[in-house]
């Protein structure tokens, strides 16, 4: 369908579009008072209270209503949100529609402006620590589920700025299909080559990024992985500068690797010293 079709729906736009993230922020906490403070820290800044605000700021981003908020703290930690979306339907039984997603990205946190209303959007987090070379991780993860005109895809960059995102996997999805007025089946209502499409120049310029695509599937998949970073950004409870430089650069071996492994997904051989 060319960007600027105007298509009549016979009935309601009953395609399913669906976002899904995992995001991962990584720290090097090296003893076991600086991994029971990184935990306590993410637990404190991403509660569900935290939470519920960026989804919601996602709901009002892709235009819709929410119905309905369900949230939960967890013990020993982490947190869950779940948020029931709704579009608008004037009651005519037909729809008329354009491309719903033209493929430029969305705002940022700070220029965040509509509200929202279908299916559902949910988050669940995962902090963990491990003793075993001072890694700790935060991961994220985030679903945008959409029926009708509005689309997750313009939540994209504010989602990506709303965590710490030193790693993100992105998967989306479009499913069933909806009819036009003469019976016609549209499998999708919007033209898409690649999630990349709907990121900020900023955002693509921090990354280094790759897609696995599946077109004839409706099937779109992209992995990133934060291309240059700063050792003091990711200790916890000490400052690089008060390290030795070959501590130093064990650090950055370890985090680089640890990137490495979850942007790759799979282990990889550790090197010497590590």
């Amino acid at each position: 369908m060319a960007q600027s079709e105007r298509v009549k729906l016979y009935g309601f736009n009953n395609l399913t579009k669906s976002l899904s993230f995992n995001i991962y922020d990584i720290c090097y906490a090296n003893t076991a008072a600086q991994r029971r403070d990184y935990i306590e820290y993410i637990d404190e800044v991403y509660n569900a209270e935290r939470l519920t605000q960026i989804l919601t700021g996602v709901a009002e981003i892709i235009g819709a209503t929410v119905l309905n908020v369900a949230r939960e703290d967890y013990d020993p930690q982490g947190a869950s949100v779940t948020i029931l979306i709704a579009e608008q339907d004037d009651g005519t039984g037909i729809e008329e529609t354009y491309v719903t997603a033209p493929a430029s990205p969305g705002p940022l946190p700070e220029t965040v402006l509509a509200h929202l209303d279908k299916s559902h959007i949910t988050v669940h987090t995962y902090p963990e620590s491990h003793p075993h070379r001072g890694v700790s991780t935060f991961r994220a993860d985030i679903d945008v589920s959409t029926c009708g005109l509005i689309s997750p895809l313009k939540a994209l960059n504010y989602l990506i700025h709303s965590f710490d995102s030193d790693i993100v996997t992105m998967d989306y999805r479009v499913r069933g299909f909806t009819r036009d007025v003469e019976g016609r089946k549209h499998f999708i209502d919007h033209e898409i080559t690649s999630i990349q499409n709907y990121l900020a120049e900023d955002t693509l310029a921090r990354y280094h990024t790759i897609d696995v695509n599946m077109l004839q599937e409706n099937i779109f998949h992209t992995k990133m992985m934060l291309k240059d970073w700063d050792v003091d950004d990711y200790l916890f409870g000490e400052s690089a500068s008060d390290l030795p430089d070959e501590e130093r650069d064990h650090i950055r071996e370890v985090l680089r690797h640890e990137m490495l492994e979850i942007f790759s997904g799979r282990n990889l051989a550790l090197s010497a010293g590590q």
